[in-house]
């Protein structure tokens, strides 16, 4: 992306890091970036970040770390979310969810939270064994 800059940091597998997580992101907020988009991006990077400790690295060693990439353009914000977790099809478990969302369950959304908010979302392999949620989101 052209005019864009990138930020990314480093944070452990821990539920706890969530408040500095979101305290990093907010510093990087810029003032021609809408308000409802910071706040939308904020909620898909702690749902992200979640699923990460919980999910992905859930059977893992504790000592692993989550890595964060945002890049802020002109027209854009993109999250990228690195695990080290098995590999899961995406696209396959929100069509499950769609079909059977339970209202009263006070888990079990984020999911659909994250296709809601964004207006790309993937979760890919990489070429390092990780995975990479990419959630994006234009302004």
């Amino acid at each position: 992306m052209k005019d864009s800059h990138k930020y990314i940091k480093q944070f452990p597998s821990d539920l706890k890091a969530l408040d500095q997580i979101l305290s990093w992101f907010d510093q990087l907020s810029q003032p021609y970036i809408p308000r409802k988009v910071c706040l939308q991006c904020q909620l898909a990077l702690a749902e992200g970040f979640t699923n990460a400790v919980r999910h992905a690295h859930k059977d893992l060693s504790g000592d692993l770390s989550v890595d964060i990439e945002v890049t802020i353009a002109p027209q854009c914000l993109e999250l990228r979310i690195w695990d080290w977790g098995p590999p899961f099809d995406l696209e396959g478990r929100i069509r499950q969810l769609e079909r059977r969302v339970d209202r009263e369950s006070p888990g079990g959304r984020g999911l659909l939270i994250l296709q809601k908010i964004s207006d790309r979302l993937s979760y890919t392999r990489t070429d390092d064994n990780r995975n990479c949620l990419l959630v994006a989101k234009s302004y």
